[in-house]
């Protein structure tokens, strides 16, 4: 079965062999197991539980339950080493240190990870999916909002303003609307990282909204979020931003551009769908009660 390692207890050596796990699961599914969020913590350190068997062949990332929001977690098994419990073992084990409610993202929506949630109980609450668009395709122009201005993040300067605004406009967000400095800075450090991409709305001289894009290796740029404060909704802001940042990726020579959606929000989804964004995939949250 292999030895169940837990929380923290990877080394360098350790962390460089999930990465190269979870790019096998990902060429052999295609898709990526692991969020951006998971990855950004293992290659800090912030190791989560694993399963060792002559290396490891099993990863799994946990959130620990914060406030009202339980604990959320997701997992990935190397692809010659499944079908041997070990995806169980490790959804155990953070069912086990969540001590009551867990959530679990299942990348891809695969029959395998719907298949292992059934037999342990755990419900479907909630489907992201990710919609696509050709960059080819010329957005339509960039509306002007009355009494607005846009310009480009500014490390160093924008980082407070910008996370209140990011915590006001997404209050009912379990994960985006819970970024710190922290996750801000995590971000800045990665090569992708290019502030002539992030773009900011003012309006009586405060932050109002953004769009921040990040362009992915092979040709794949990303509406990466797009946030309106609450005090400025209905300017059509959420259209204007969208609309500078596919401009943006479209001139940066792109040749897709991506982006993630609540099916739930069919307001944003309607939004997408009018700019020519269509259903690429779908990742699928699972939850359980208490263990």
């Amino acid at each position: 079965m292999g030895e169940l390692r837990g929380r923290g207890t990877l080394d360098g050596g350790e962390i460089a062999e999930v990465s190269e796990l979870a790019e096998a699961a990902a060429d052999a599914d295609g898709v990526g197991p692991l969020s951006e969020h998971a990855v950004l913590a293992l290659r800090g350190g912030r190791t989560g539980p694993a399963i060792s068997d002559g290396g490891i062949v099993a990863y799994a990332h946990l959130d620990p339950a914060a406030g009202e929001e339980p604990a959320a977690g997701e997992l990935v098994v190397h692809p010659k080493h499944r079908r041997r419990g070990h995806g169980r073992a490790l959804l155990r084990a953070l069912r086990a240190e969540a001590g009551g409610p867990l959530r679990v993202w299942a990348h891809g929506d695969l029959p395998a990870a719907a298949a292992l949630a059934a037999s342990e109980g755990m419900a479907r609450v909630r489907v992201l999916l990710q919609m696509r668009r050709p960059a080819a395709a010329p957005p339509p122009e960039t509306p002007a909002a009355p009494g607005v201005s846009l310009r480009t993040f500014e490390p160093g300067r924008d980082e407070r303003a910008w996370l209140d605004v990011n915590s006001r406009a997404f209050a009912d967000h379990p994960e985006q609307g819970a970024w710190t400095i922290e996750d801000v800075r995590d971000r800045e450090r990665e090569d992708w990282f290019d502030p002539s991409g992030f773009f900011l709305a003012e309006r009586d001289g405060r932050l109002a909204g953004f769009h921040w894009t990040k362009i992915h290796p092979g040709g794949v740029g990303e509406v990466y979020v797009v946030g309106v404060a609450p005090d400025a909704q209905g300017l059509g802001l959420g259209r204007t931003l969208t609309l500078r940042g596919l401009h943006h990726l479209r001139d940066a020579g792109v040749d897709q551009i991506m982006l993630y959606v609540d099916e739930s929000n069919t307001a944003a989804v309607r939004l997408y769908e009018s700019l020519g964004f269509t259903r690429h995939a779908v990742d699928v949250m699972y939850e359980t009660g208490a263990s």
